[in-house]
């Protein structure tokens, strides 16, 4: 990531990640919305980081929050929340994608270890063929009970939390 652009396109990601691999590093990536985040977010970056050396954060493009999510999502638009992730010491690169799942840009990436949350089984994993076939293997981080980005706006519509 630069001062200028911490979002990487597929070439710059490329052109990053080359180095990285010759040096045997062991590349990390997990994808998401991370809409308004939250501390479920902020745990699975810091643990998915220390599977590896390096943290390849996926991040879904506006348009593929809003159909995988529906109306009035995002929140945060895509510039917005590179913002806020990219201050975050897990992340090291940021990428996005417009399609509605990861698959094309984790085969770009080619990361050792895919880590999702424990929203998903390991089967359900996308992408986990693929990292398996080349040798990496999918680690899944428990949730964090009653956190999630629907939730939150569940509590701001309901005002609960008024009374901390």
């Amino acid at each position: 990531m630069t001062a200028d652009s911490p979002l990487f396109d597929a070439e710059a990601l490329e052109t990053c990640l080359a180095p990285h691999r010759d040096a045997g590093r062991r590349i990390v990536f997990t994808n998401g919305c991370f809409d308004i985040l939250h501390p479920g977010h902020v745990r699975l970056l810091q643990q998915a980081r220390g599977f590896g050396d390096l943290l390849v954060l996926g991040l879904n493009s506006d348009e593929s929050v809003h159909r995988l999510k529906g109306a009035g999502r995002p929140i945060l638009n895509l510039v917005e929340r590179v913002q806020v992730l990219a201050a975050l010491r897990p992340v090291d690169v940021l990428a996005a994608f417009d399609e509605d799942n990861p698959l094309a840009l984790i085969q770009r990436v080619r990361p050792a270890i895919l880590v999702k949350g424990g929203d998903w089984t390991v089967d359900q994993v996308i992408g986990r063929a693929e990292v398996e076939g080349w040798g990496g293997r999918v680690e899944i981080i428990p949730l964090l009970e009653g956190l999630s980005t629907s939730e939150l706006l569940r509590r701001i519509k309901n005002g609960v939390g008024d009374e901390v």
